[in-house]
């Protein structure tokens, strides 16, 4: 039998866990690099190796050792990558598109350049210079470099907000007025093929910033879907790398699809696709790192994907009460991240739930809220 393919993984979070759950269909050797002892992805790896994904040296040796790499995380040494690009290693997305997706004024240059519908935004380096641009608030403030989860977004609505600012090199960008946020995973191959999802709505939680939930498809006109679909197939396309990638778009109040943010990587606003459609964004990033056909992007049925995140007040030893009542409940996955320290809105697992029409989402979804608490 031919050797299995190595692929190599920077980051061991959930999404490189899920991703290794597709990998085990396949005939591969999955090889892992993130901090820690016992990470999400180190349990379900053929090898876990404990180091710093920013570091140069750490990251070049691992890299030496696979035949293919990935990212689940963007904050990775991109010189090493680089190098390693140059020496002749598969690196999927390519580094020229990480270099321009971990920074967000890089970001949203690239958008502007491209003619890409974006926020308006201007690029500051320290907090003083807000003063300069008093006229254009309210706006967010987002840190360039190493935002994640929710974190390094501020709303700045006043001068008065101005003391909670950030005091490093950010962009601020016009707040949108937003009917519906949005967002469509794209998947690219090295011939330049690509597969597209529908469009998927997403509801934050205002306290952490992070996803509450989300329903696929969005409910949009086709045409709406359709103007979604094809703006996020000119992001990727101008980015010009294989891998998956989610755009975030807001559908603003005058019908008006702007791109927020792009991630080079598989994404929470995907994950419904294990159970929601024919194939998953874990299993499409597995068949573009192996240089198999495109999987099919279709709805299996509407389904309704709720973030686990930890409960206010609880910080330790993970429990999840009220996992045996919503593991009855028929068309339920529970996805369980394998973190053994839960904290206030730190994410622990999703549940899917698949159904007929949205109300019976929202009905399970309002069940399975109020039953299944992530404690300590």
């Amino acid at each position: 039998m031919k050797r299995a393919l190595r692929i190599g993984i920077l980051g061991g979070g959930q999404l490189g866990r899920m991703l290794l759950q597709s990998a085990a269909n396949y005939h591969v050797e999955t090889f892992v690099l993130e901090s820690g002892n016992n990470p999400p992805a180190s349990s379900v790896s053929h090898h876990f190796i404990s180091g710093d994904i920013n570091d140069y040296e750490t990251v070049y040796q691992f890299g030496k050792q696979v035949d293919v790499l990935t990212i689940e995380i963007e904050h990775v040494n991109l010189e090493a990558l680089f190098k390693l690009e140059q020496e002749g290693l598969k690196i999927y997305p390519r580094p020229s598109a990480l270099q321009i997706i971990k920074d967000k004024g890089l970001q949203k240059e690239f958008y502007k350049l491209h003619h890409i519908p974006t926020s308006p935004f201007y690029l500051i380096h320290r907090k003083h210079e807000l003063h300069s641009h008093i006229n254009f608030l309210p706006v967010a403030q987002k840190l360039r470099n190493g935002g994640y989860d929710g974190k390094g977004v501020e709303i700045l609505r006043e001068v008065e907000d101005f003391h909670k600012a950030f005091d490093a090199p950010t962009v601020i960008e016009k707040l949108v007025s937003i009917q519906k946020e949005i967002s469509v995973i794209v998947a690219r191959n090295v011939q330049g093929e690509t597969a597209i999802y529908p469009a998927v709505e997403m509801v934050f939680d205002p306290r952490y910033n992070l996803v509450d939930f989300l329903v696929s498809p969005a409910e949009l006109t086709a045409e709406q879907n359709s103007r979604a679909q094809k703006l996020a197939l000119d992001v990727i396309n101008a980015l010009n790398s294989p891998g998956i990638f989610a755009v975030e778009m807001f559908l603003n109040t005058d019908d008006e699809i702007l791109v927020n943010e792009t991630a080079p990587r598989t994404h929470n606003s995907g994950h419904q696709s294990i159970e929601g459609n024919y194939c998953s964004q874990y299993d499409m990033q597995m068949r573009v790192l192996q240089g198999f056909p495109l999987g099919d992007t279709e709805t299996v049925k509407p389904s309704l994907m709720l973030n686990l995140i930890g409960e206010p007040d609880f910080t330790g030893p993970v429990i999840y009460q009220g996992l045996n009542e919503v593991l009855a409940l028929k068309d339920v996955y529970v996805h369980l991240y394998g973190k053994h320290e839960t904290k206030p809105g730190r994410k622990m697992g999703h549940v899917t739930i698949l159904g007929d029409d949205k109300e019976e989402l929202l009905r399970k979804a309002e069940f399975i809220k109020l039953h299944l608490k992530v404690v300590a």
